[in-house]
């Protein structure tokens, strides 16, 4: 699902000629196809962001049989302020291996107007990498298997996060990350009454970063951090066409301090 509204007059001076309003996807059974339409149309309809002055809905038969990834564990980070949270992304980033040269480039494209799909940024040059800048590269054919899905909310529920956003954002990242050239992803949501962001990696998992920035910002995107000289069409192939379901669950490990997620690492 894709929902967006028009601009028009000094609203597009240096804009697309559409505002993102919502995305959404999955991979269902084709018994639940219109229960799941329903909810993305009323998602469309009822958004922080605004009232959409277009949806569109695509229903479409697999014909590749979807690779099965586990999860990433999730952990929320301590953090309490907008300063903080950007020495929070510092940190791990930098745990990660990933140099100055590419933080300062995802924060660069992040801080602007959202750009329609994520940036795929070289880790140690810190150049983008994506063959389209203003469209980016858009994560699709990703879903989780109902057993679980069940799993999954049982384990977020007892820390107070169960949240579609929360869920269909981890799933995504962990298609993401799953693959072997990616280090790790930086998100910021554009929702301006959306500011819990996260950092995802198969050393840390999924790490949610609250207050990330400030309430209101309309500013979000997403940074891929690849290796250097990795494959960036296979790579692009994979996020956007090969089908992923997430069979495996892994913990939820609630809210710790950042030395105590750097010095116990996932993997």
């Amino acid at each position: 699902m894709r929902a967006s509204k028009t601009l028009s007059g000094r609203q597009m001076i240096g804009r697309q000629k559409e505002l993102h309003i919502s995305g959404a996807e999955g991979i269902y059974q084709e018994s639940k196809i219109q229960q799941i339409v329903k909810k993305y149309l009323e998602r469309g309809m009822h958004h922080p962001k605004g009232k959409s002055d277009s949806i569109v809905v695509t229903a479409e038969r697999l014909k590749q049989v979807p690779k099965i990834r586990a999860a990433l564990p999730v952990t929320t980070v301590m953090c309490h302020t907008t300063a903080e949270g950007k020495k929070v992304i510092s940190s791990i980033l930098r745990s990660l291996g990933i140099s100055e040269k590419a933080m300062d480039m995802a924060s660069a494209v992040i801080s602007k107007d959202a750009m329609r799909g994520a940036t795929i940024i070289a880790t140690e040059k810190g150049i983008r990498l994506e063959p389209n800048k203003e469209r980016g590269v858009r994560v699709s054919r990703v879903g989780i298997t109902g057993s679980a899905s069940k799993l999954l909310s049982t384990r977020l529920l007892r820390h107070g996060i169960n949240t579609d956003t929360v869920k269909e954002a981890m799933i995504l990242a962990s298609k993401v990350v799953s693959h072997s050239d990616v280090i790790a992803e930086l998100c910021i949501s554009d929702d301006p009454d959306y500011t819990t962001g996260y950092i995802a990696s198969r050393k840390f998992g999924y790490l949610r970063i609250p207050h990330i920035k400030r309430q209101g910002s309309r500013s979000g995107g997403r940074a891929f951090f690849v290796r250097e000289g990795a494959d960036i069409s296979a790579l692009i192939h994979y996020l956007e066409t090969v089908p992923v379901l997430i069979g495996k669950v892994a913990l939820c490990k609630g809210t710790l301090a950042i030395h105590e997620i750097i010095n116990s690492p996932h993997r």
